[in-house]
């Protein structure tokens, strides 16, 4: 008898683990944007000087950002700097085997453009609580947008050195692409956070 009890149980067990492995192993899809949260992310993103690369990089996110400007100014910032911190990467890279003084000058320029939109996303997250026109809220948006347009400054410095030192070539032309790319992103982010800070949320 208690060895029946035993197997009946040990049966009952392995099912509801079966069931549980199947149940937790299902992904439910992510939910999908309305063409609302698409509609406010392509109008955002006409106020930026590259809309279709800002509403390319954005739309994914649709969803999560809603019609909440502040959200969308944090997104924009975050994608800018995941591609600032990837040509930093890449730029000290190159700066262990260059020679030139103007690559160098660029890996130190675009670490501060890392450094200063880390800044802006940090005090974004801080003003969850700040109510938008109050003299806080306003200072604050005023300490983001200042360190905003210092990152594509530091970016712009890092190209023009770029551009004025540098000989011709392959190396000159891939560091130029890539943090022209970057310097898109910063300044869609720029404007994204000035309609944000004119706005508020």
């Amino acid at each position: 008898m208690g060895s029946k009890l035993y197997m009946t149980t040990f049966l009952y067990l392995v099912t509801l683990l079966f069931i549980f492995r199947t149940i937790s192993a299902v992904r439910f899809p992510p939910a999908q944007p309305t063409t609302d949260d698409l509609d406010f992310i392509r109008t955002s993103c006409n106020a930026t000087l590259y809309p279709d690369v800002c509403f390319t990089s954005l739309a994914g996110y649709a969803s999560t950002v809603q019609d909440n400007p502040a959200r969308l100014a944090k997104l924009a910032i975050g994608v800018s700097l995941s591609r600032a911190k990837y040509t930093a990467a890449y730029l000290s890279k190159l700066s262990r085997r260059a020679a030139s003084a103007a690559v160098h000058d660029c890996v130190s320029n675009v670490g501060d453009a890392v450094d200063q939109m880390r800044g802006s996303l940090r005090q974004l997250r801080e003003m969850n609580h700040r109510r938008p026109g109050a003299p806080a809220f306003r200072f604050q948006m005023s300490n983001v947008q200042t360190w905003m347009s210092a990152a594509l400054t530091d970016e712009e410095t890092c190209t023009d050195g770029i551009t004025e030192e540098m000989e011709d070539g392959e190396t000159k032309t891939a560091i130029c692409d890539r943090v022209g790319d970057v310097k898109r992103f910063t300044s869609n982010a720029l404007a994204l956070v000035n309609t944000y800070a004119n706005t508020g949320a």
